[in-house]
């Protein structure tokens, strides 16, 4: 009996664990394209609706508000959430995600860079060394699943 109920709780367990989670508006992960591929889609176009799988590089620590979403190359995308109006979960760097939203390319002054910086738990020093306003692709999300 005790192997069974054991056997239940695991079954029940990892069943969960597998499961994707949905922030914001409910969205499908069908149409996606890889966020590799975004900024060659855009071409020269400012802004771009789109649906984007990437895998998470980085997480707002404070109450997972944005994160950042690997391009390739060694680059990430900020991804903030519409409105402020949800947020994802502070442990999911190295997962799958895909979101929904609008891609586009701003510039983000130096003090919301260090904003962002104190939140994601940088240095004082390491804040200090932003002197720079960033021009990069950024989105903004309506849903995220998190696989």
């Amino acid at each position: 009996m005790k192997t069974i109920l054991t056997l239940l709780l695991l079954s029940v367990s990892l069943a969960g664990y597998s499961q994707s989670s949905y922030h914001g508006k409910k969205i499908t992960d069908s149409g996606a394209i890889p966020a590799t591929q975004l900024a060659a889609k855009m071409g020269d176009k400012a802004k771009m609706t789109t649906k984007v799988e990437g895998t998470v590089e980085d997480v707002c620590k404070m109450k997972g508000c944005w994160m950042k979403v690997n391009t390739g190359d060694g680059q990430t995308m900020r991804v903030m959430f519409k409105d402020y109006g949800f947020f994802v979960p502070k442990d999911i760097v190295g997962k799958k995600v895909v979101m929904e939203g609008v891609a586009e390319t701003t510039e983000t002054s130096v003090d919301e860079l260090r904003h962002y910086a104190e939140d994601a738990g940088k240095s004082k020093a390491e804040i200090a060394k932003i002197t720079k306003p960033e021009k990069a692709l950024t989105f903004m999300a309506d849903g995220v699943i998190v696989k």
